[in-house]
């Protein structure tokens, strides 16, 4: 069926509203649903269904320059999926990109964001389907394949193009200008201004959140009238594929040409994100990783706008709380969600020495971890339970992590292996809590990323010290996520004064179900760009609004 402009604006055109509005009250809402059964009754079956049919086929895209076949993709839980994907020659498809941008600039803003609404829509009915393939990709739990791989990354697309849609039409498309001259007729001009993207965007996704993290910069750039190329991670190819896929028949539909977006797979120790970031075709580049290959993009990719988002260093500062059981709870739940391999996990808790005030009277440094690593093993103690939250470790280098840990200090809960029953090879192991002392040590192992399911248990002189090591660590180190808890108004403002100078987000006394390494698009930022953790968030208007120029044509009235 063609999609019609009358069509997308019946479709979409309230989403789009809707969304613009959240982006202004920052309160909560969203399109997708969270619950597997908002799909109808036969979804569950559907989406794994469509996502066993993938396994072990070719995924054709059509794309110019195929020069082979390429894949190796096995899920994390064990099974390989033995699907290949194209291998481009990028001197030809390159070129062809960029002829497809003309027409989509044409557009105009409102046509570009009704069109990515509609990829969304499309992938959303699809959200089972994409849960399994995020789930045996990255190695998350279905439930949390299901929400985050689902609707919470379709809610940060939708937020990406909301921001879009808001930059490019602050400006008007036409203006009549007319200058006064006194007794002389004014000057007149007719103007016109058009947005125009920069060029062709690179995608470098990331093998834990595929989706989450790639949806901002994917709708953000192609909103904004760039073309996209997709560069996946080697073993997290299939979710972003299907995205693909699903882009190219929507712009085909509408009339585009479908090389708007284009897919890009490596072969076995290829590099190919080195050479396509440097190459001056690419103007945008979008990247979620490691420091090293961040910091890399930052200094040689100069002909393109980078947007990174690296390592960093997630500290929580615990003072005192008024309700020291929901904290512990909060906390467990924090540190085992999918085996902390998310890069919003806390790894640091900084402990006074001397210990904490709470509601149930004072505990010492040694209470406050020793009590966190009995409600972390309570939480995990049911097998079920805990493969149900700890998903499976991703790679072997989260493994490795992990064993290594123990080595570093006085470990104060110890890892355990969790047995899988549907899924007898998947890597299960529970977190690590390892006490370590804050002293003046050069280098300290807390101040580098342990990413995975490791905490270290960081004891202070003081809560003055503590804040201080605070600063230290988002100003060195970076982090996307700061929490504390005190009961004091003074210890509070310390706190909120070391986040709002280092430009760091926090989270203050959280004990309920909301949790420090969680974020709601539309309404929270993730990430704030003004630390080494991350060079933007997402999203704002900072992260959209360098992917397009106004050209302005002047003409004499």
């Amino acid at each position: 069926m063609q999609l019609t402009e009358t069509r997308l604006t019946e479709s979409h055109r309230a989403t789009l509203d809707q969304a613009l509005e959240a982006i202004r009250s920052r309160a909560y809402w969203s399109p997708h649903p969270e619950h597997p059964k908002g799909y109808g009754e036969s979804a569950p079956a559907d989406g794994v269904a469509a996502f066993e049919a993938l396994r072990h086929t070719r995924f054709d895209l059509d794309q110019p320059g195929t020069d082979g076949w390429t894949g190796a993709e096995t899920s994390p839980y064990g099974p390989e999926l033995a699907i290949e994907y194209p291998h481009p020659d990028v001197e030809v498809l390159l070129p062809a990109m960029r002829a497809a941008m003309p027409p989509w600039r044409a557009a105009g803003p409102e046509i570009r964001a009704l069109l990515c609404l509609e990829v969304l829509a499309r992938i959303s009915a699809r959200t089972h389907e994409f849960a399994h393939a995020v789930m045996h990709t990255s190695g998350q739990a279905f439930m949390m394949a299901f929400q985050a791989g689902g609707p919470h990354a379709q809610d940060r697309g939708l937020e990406a193009v909301a921001y879009a849609y808001a930059e490019q039409t602050r400006t008007p498309a036409a203006a009549d200008w007319s200058k006064p001259q006194g007794k002389r007729d004014p000057l007149k001009l007719s103007k016109s201004f058009t947005t125009a993207g920069r060029g062709i965007a690179l995608l470098i996704g990331c093998n834990t959140f595929p989706t989450w993290n790639g949806y901002p910069g994917l709708f953000a750039s192609l909103a904004t009238g760039n073309p996209v190329l997709v560069k996946p991670h080697p073993r997290a190819v299939l979710p972003l594929a299907l995205t693909v896929r699903v882009a190219r028949e929507v712009l085909a539909e509408a009339g585009f040409d479908p090389n708007l977006v284009c897919l890009a797979v490596e072969r076995p120790g290829e590099g190919i994100a080195k050479t396509l970031a440097t190459r001056p075709e690419i103007k945008i580049i979008d990247y979620t990783g490691s420091s090293a290959f961040g910091d890399w993009l930052e200094v040689n990719a100069r002909q393109a706008q980078v947007y990174t988002e690296k390592a960093g260093v997630n500290t929580v500062l615990i003072d005192s709380t008024d309700d020291y059981q929901g904290m512990l709870s909060n906390l467990a739940f924090s540190l085992s969600l999918y085996s902390g391999q998310m890069c919003t996990t806390p790894q640091n808790l900084l402990i006074p020495r001397e210990g904490i005030s709470t509601d149930v009277g004072p505990k010492s440094y040694e209470d406050v971890v020793s009590d966190l690593a009995a409600s972390v093993s309570g939480l995990l103690g049911d097998d079920a339970r805990a493969n149900a939250l700890l998903g499976a470790l991703v790679n072997e280098d989260v493994r490795g992590r992990l064993e290594g840990a123990a080595k570093l200090g006085e470990v104060a809960l110890e890892s355990r292996a969790v047995v899988n029953p549907e899924f007898p090879e998947a890597v299960v192991r529970t977190p690590v809590i390892v006490k370590l002392d804050g002293g003046e040590e050069a280098e300290p192992v807390y101040l580098s990323e342990c990413f995975g399911p490791v905490s270290f248990a960081v004891a202070v002189d003081s809560t003055a010290d503590a804040v201080e090591l605070l600063r230290r660590t988002i100003r060195d180190q970076g982090a996307m996520t700061v929490g504390a808890y005190t009961t004091s108004p003074e210890v509070e403002r310390a706190v909120e004064d070391v986040c709002l100078e280092e430009s760091a987000q926090l989270s203050l006394n959280l004990t309920g179900g909301v949790y420090v390494n969680q974020t709601a698009a539309f309404s929270d930022f993730h990430g704030s760009g003004g630390n080494p953790a991350a060079n933007a968030a997402l999203c704002d208007g900072a992260f959209v609004s360098n992917r397009f120029r106004v050209v302005e044509v002047r003409r004499q009235a």
